[in-house]
């Protein structure tokens, strides 16, 4: 068991997380359309869930209009359902293949909705790095038990461990921060 090749492996999955999350938060909306709006939303198609740029073309109009052409007739419905349970707020046009998702102004009552979301978007990403830590610690723990590595290694190592989890948390919340302040400006 090499200890920096477990380490840089955690830090791998914990960069995933903060990649993860800085996507879906890149998806809420801010004012302007963009066709990343859409990227959190799965559809259920051919019997299992697949993201919508996989059934359908998204593109930009006008600055307060996205349209999605979507490539199999059969799945218009499903799409215009998924977009309208997602939590974005948006109501899609049927227009033949075509949804036209008219983007709202945002009033104050959605920006806070938006930032609601962004906060769950973070719970969800700290959850997945604490998921990561554990798994660390537990290995460790393990390595020790084995007689792999001594207490002392061990104990600097879950210190290690718990240093690299306590920064990822606070680049979370640092981009956290940054969003929901890009947000809420009027």
């Amino acid at each position: 068991m090499s200890d920096a090749t477990d380490l840089k492996e955690l830090k791998r999955r914990m960069d995933g997380a903060i990649n993860a999350f800085t996507g879906d938060i890149a998806s809420l909306r801010t004012g302007r359309a963009s066709a990343n709006i859409l990227d959190p939303i799965s559809v259920e198609a051919y019997g299992s869930r697949v993201p919508l740029n996989q059934v359908a073309n998204i593109t930009v109009p006008e600055p307060r209009m996205l349209s999605v052409s979507i490539w199999d007739r059969s799945m218009v419905n499903a799409v215009d359902r998924a977009i309208r349970e997602s939590h974005l707020g948006l109501n899609p046009i049927m227009d033949g293949q075509t949804l036209r998702i008219p983007l709202p102004e945002l009033n104050e009552e959605r920006r806070r909705s938006l930032v609601k979301v962004a906060h769950d978007y973070a719970e969800k990403a700290k959850v997945a790095i604490r998921h990561v830590r554990r798994d660390g610690m537990e290995s460790l723990k393990k390595a020790e038990k084995d007689g792999d590595i001594g207490q002392d290694e061990s104990r600097a190592l879950s210190d290690k461990v718990q240093k690299m989890t306590d920064d990822t948390i606070t680049e979370i919340d640092k981009l956290l921060a940054v969003k929901e302040k890009e947000i809420m400006q009027v």
